[in-house]
């Protein structure tokens, strides 16, 4: 398990750095020094460990999707592994904090993906308990450093404009791309959205950017007011998550009230005397 988490961990900080690696490589080095393990149970562990880092607020390598149900040793050898590993922190802190450029992109084709599939809240009532009271925890929270960092949410906003009058164009909407606007540039933050756009039979499109560099179930933050809005404009409001936006941005849709299609947990409360 040791060894495992190591290769992972490995395999992370050089993707990260943005160096290149090879995932097969990496297994096929790893299980000569594991017994009677296979690649399936190997790949199962690493889609385990992706699973961990995102509960303690690190990024996780995209090919490995996270999956729950592990182990609570796993999640004491991961929690230990992150004390020690210097390189790690510096490399995860470096990558949330760099600046981005809206990447120039003429064709869209293929950037719309399907959302990840709600599963059942792993803090539901049937959950286990070790993950969040474990006294080995150290949570970084560099997935929420990196949802501060403007600039990339800046160029995710630019791309999904530079998308969405594409879209419209591509469906002979010529007129309705015209009118796209980048809201949160010309009115200013605090609208609810980001961009103004339309369907292609004229109706209002409010659409929400979020943007991640990292993989596709990077969880995202969103605000009260934000959720609020996207009840109150069901009919009109889109979230788009951006993911992979250094490597190969795509996104996904989520229209209409965004708890309708992911779980949203409280993070912050206001303490009032009055």
């Amino acid at each position: 398990m040791e060894a495992t988490v190591a290769d992972y961990f490995h395999m992370l900080t050089l993707e990260l750095a943005g160096q290149q690696y090879n995932k097969t490589e990496h297994r096929h080095a790893l299980l000569m020094n594991l017994d009677d393990r296979t690649n399936a149970a190997v790949e199962l562990k690493h889609q385990n460990i992706s699973a961990i880092l995102i509960e303690l607020g690190y990024p996780y390598i995209s090919g490995y999707k996270p999956m729950g149900n592990y182990q609570s040793l796993l999640f004491d050898v991961v929690a230990d592994r992150l004390k020690a590993d210097t390189k790690l922190d510096r490399t995860a802190l470096a990558a949330v904090q760099m600046p981005a450029e809206t990447p120039l992109i003429s064709n869209f084709e293929k950037l719309v993906e399907d959302p990840p599939a709600l599963a059942r809240s792993a803090r539901g009532a049937n959950a286990p308990t070790y993950a969040w009271q474990s006294k080995h925890a150290v949570k970084r929270d560099y997935i929420s450093r990196e949802a501060q960092n403007s600039s990339l949410g800046r160029a995710g906003e630019e791309f999904v404009f530079e998308y969405e009058r594409w879209r419209l164009t591509a469906a002979g909407c010529d007129q309705l791309a015209e009118k796209v606007e980048h809201v949160s540039e010309t009115r200013g933050d605090g609208l609810g959205f980001d961009v103004r756009s339309f369907d292609t039979n004229g109706k209002d499109r409010l659409i929400e950017v979020k943007t991640t560099s990292f993989g596709k179930e990077t969880p995202f933050f969103i605000s009260k007011y934000e959720v609020d809005f996207s009840r109150s404009q069901s009919k009109s409001f889109h979230l788009y998550r951006v993911f992979e936006f250094r490597k190969r941005p795509r996104l996904f849709l989520l229209k209409g009230a965004v708890d309708a299609h992911c779980h949203l947990n409280a993070l912050i409360y206001e303490g009032k005397f009055s």
